[in-house]
């Protein structure tokens, strides 16, 4: 198969301690009229100070209620809000959620419409309003992505929005940003950028074709999103207990923040695939946090995917510097970090697995993204190794 690379990502990104007080100076390239989107917990910390300090001579309007797995009432809220503020830049500080709200906000006040106008992938017409993120966990690389995820009201999953237009036009990476991050936050933050560096670097490969690069946000497996998730995967290996256990290792935090930044940018170009389609139905019915849900699945899709990514999980093996088997090493990551042994541990019953594999093959964006063939029956025997704790389960019918 043909060589080929796709490189979208912020038009600027400035990483390192300090560049939150970079944030007035980026904004007002854009204009006067500043709208900040962050949630009630960040609005407290001596971080969003620093972000409001440097705003200090723009005018500013502040929304402060983001929520967690953005559901439409914060969507409504922050496009009213915003519409009353007609902002020239938004800036967005805080997690996942955080950003991924603004994404929507800077979409609806650019085009308006209802959301559902924007579900169909390379939907979004043009431009959303510049948006600045600053990211205060080590984990979703949303800064750096063409996709925003909300809780669709019809359904109560979560549905992406997806379009190379919602990737920020600036990364603001300060991790200084994130050491107030507690270790519950810190360790599923981590283990889901971990997810996204892994499940990219073993995504499915395509034919490359113009119709393949420019009618899809994410294109699958390609040499720069591979460099990318490489190097994502040891840096977040490295230096991911040490985040968890010691939060005010900068070190320790800046490997992280680093690692996240990098996995986004390569599976913002290349996508994920069984580990979050999955993670969508295991979510919704137990209401568990997003990263904790991709972590604890993607050692038992790494296993499933072993007969088709062998040479990639050696390579996996190589930059985390693996004790032994790599599927092994994430599992025992993922232990050693607090997450839960088993699906059955957080409340999934095993008359739920179908009902969990036949909700997520309709996630096509995801599902199509693997390197192996996935139906129902062989989601649900991966759920089924995750349900019993066992990765091993899967190897007997891993060919």
């Amino acid at each position: 198969m043909t060589d080929f690379a796709v490189l979208r990502a912020p038009s600027q990104v400035l990483f390192g301690a300090g560049m939150a007080a970079a944030a007035g100076r980026v904004a007002a390239g854009h204009g006067r009229r500043v709208f900040v989107i962050t949630d009630p917990v960040i609005a407290e910390t001596p971080g969003f100070a620093t972000v409001l300090e440097s705003l200090a001579d723009l005018d500013v309007a502040i929304f402060r209620d983001a929520v967690v797995d953005v559901p439409r009432s914060a969507v409504d809220a922050a496009v009213a809000a915003g519409e009353s503020w007609a902002p020239d830049v938004i800036v967005a500080v805080g997690g996942g959620s955080v950003m991924d709200l603004a994404k929507v906000t800077a979409l609806l006040l650019a085009h308006g419409g209802a959301l559902e106008d924007y579900y169909a992938l390379q939907s979004v017409p043009g431009p959303i309003v510049p948006l600045i993120a600053l990211p205060t966990t080590a984990g979703t690389g949303s800064e750096a992505t063409p996709v925003s995820v909300i809780t669709d009201p019809a359904t109560e999953m979560k549905i992406g929005v997806a379009s190379p237009h919602l990737i920020p036009r600036h990364a603001l990476c300060d991790p200084l940003l994130t050491v107030g991050a507690p270790p519950v936050v810190t360790a599923h933050a981590g283990i889901d950028a971990l997810s996204h560096a892994i499940e990219a670097y073993m995504a499915a490969r395509e034919e490359p074709s113009a119709d393949l690069v420019l009618g899809r946000p994410q294109v699958g497996k390609n040499l720069l999103s591979d460099t990318l998730a490489l190097t994502a995967a040891g840096h977040i290996a490295h230096n991911l207990v040490r985040a968890v256990e010691h939060g005010d290792d900068l070190e320790a935090r800046t490997g992280m923040l680093y690692g996240s930044l990098l996995a986004g940018i390569a599976f913002g170009n290349s996508g994920v695939a069984a580990a979050h389609a999955l993670q969508f139905a295991v979510g919704a019915a137990t209401h568990t946090s997003h990263g904790l849900g991709t972590g604890l699945l993607l050692p038992y899709v790494m296993e499933f995917n072993r007969p088709a990514r062998g040479q990639e999980l050696a390579e996996l093996a190589r930059v985390m510097d693996s004790p032994g088997d790599p599927v092994d090493h994430v599992h025992t990551l993922g232990r050693i970090i607090g997450l839960p042994a088993s699906l059955a541990e957080i409340g999934v019953g095993h008359d739920d697995l179908r009902g969990m594999a036949e909700a997520s093959v309709g996630i096509k964006r995801l599902i199509d993204n693997n390197p192996r063939p996935l139906d129902a029956d062989a989601l649900e025997r991966i759920l089924d190794a995750a349900w019993h704790g066992e990765p091993s389960r899967l190897s007997a019918v891993a060919a």
